[in-house]
């Protein structure tokens, strides 16, 4: 989340007057994130978030964004639900942006995750999974290995500018994941984005997901390598196995992998921290250093990425011989 874009004041009014949801007492920035305009809004019936979507979004995707939240809100997942307003429609215009209202969630989330709330992150996942099985409207994956190499051209030899060496390391990893992406693996809707800050936990009980912004169908496994990367390295980024086991432990209590996703895991991966270290390289070249906006620092992928090269097998991801049945 980040503020992009300012919205004047009777515009915000105007805008909130469509739903019926009372006035306007407070309007807050939100400042975390990268991707689109986030604001905090009281009125006199509670609490809301309001975003302007902007950089990666595009248009044509948000009616999947929006609806997906609204079904998997609807099969019991706890998640932000879209507010439609008095005529029925989630997506609106405002200072010049698409824009959506959608319900606040309580919770916080854990700057330093222990093995109990990665457990309950895996099952959470697998439920979402699930509940996503019967959501209609597709979306492939734009930062999927054809998007790497679209973001790791766009680079070029500006990598060196995040750090020496950078550019060889990408163009070696990207060449090696043309030969290791696996195929054939189930499919279905992923969140693609589920770090900690996406994540809330009110005392002991994980209290809802937020962002589904990168959501889009791909593999399901894919979504857990993008949770081992996102949960399970120390601040220091030294891999914790008891984390990895416990988010493992989780999803499987909920939906079991099949031998195929275990062995593509280790190549999966690899990708998600590439994936990871590509895009915040750009963003961390592109975004001004005044803006009102958390640039995330791309080289912790970099430790991230060296780890996963050197599996030799899921099992070292603290994957349980056979899974949980």
């Amino acid at each position: 989340m980040a503020v992009y874009t300012e919205v004047p004041d009777e515009e915000l009014e105007a805008f909130i007057a469509g739903y019926g949801i009372g006035t306007i007492t407070s309007c807050k920035g939100i400042a975390e994130g990268v991707e689109n305009s986030n604001y905090l809004l009281q009125t006199t019936t509670g609490r809301f978030i309001l975003t302007l979507y902007e950089k990666r979004v595009r248009r044509e995707d948000l009616p999947f964004f929006l609806g997906l939240m609204e079904h998997l809100a609807a099969a019991g997942l706890t998640c932000p639900t879209p507010l439609r307003d008095r005529d029925g429609q989630m997506l609106r215009e405002l200072a010049g942006r698409a824009a959506a209202l959608v319900s606040f969630l309580d919770g916080v989330w854990i700057r330093r995750p222990q093995p109990w709330h990665c457990a309950a992150l895996g099952q959470a996942l697998a439920g979402l999974h699930l509940r996503g099985r019967d959501f209609q409207i597709k979306r492939a994956n734009a930062l999927s290995l054809e998007g790497w190499h679209a973001i790791a051209t766009g680079l070029g030899a500006d990598a060196e500018r995040v750090s020496p060496g950078l550019a060889d390391l990408v163009k070696t990893e990207l060449a090696a994941l043309d030969r290791l992406w696996p195929s054939g693996l189930p499919e279905g809707v992923i969140h693609a984005d589920l770090f900690p800050n996406n994540v809330f936990f009110l005392g002991d009980q994980l209290s809802g997901l937020i962002d589904f912004y990168f959501a889009c169908n791909d593999f399901l496994a894919y979504d857990i390598a993008v949770c081992l990367n996102a949960w399970c390295f120390t601040p220091e980024h030294t891999f914790s196995p008891e984390r990895a086991a416990a988010l493992l432990a989780g999803y499987e209590s909920g939906r079991p992998l099949e031998p195929a996703e275990r062995m593509a895991l280790p190549a999966l991966c690899r990708g998600a921290a590439l994936r990871f270290l590509l895009t915040r390289a750009h963003d961390w070249l592109h975004t001004a250093p005044d803006a009102f906006v958390t640039r995330l620092d791309p080289i912790e992928y970099v430790a991230k990425l060296r780890f996963f090269q050197g599996l030799g097998s899921a099992a070292e991801l603290g994957l349980a011989p056979g899974g949980v049945r």
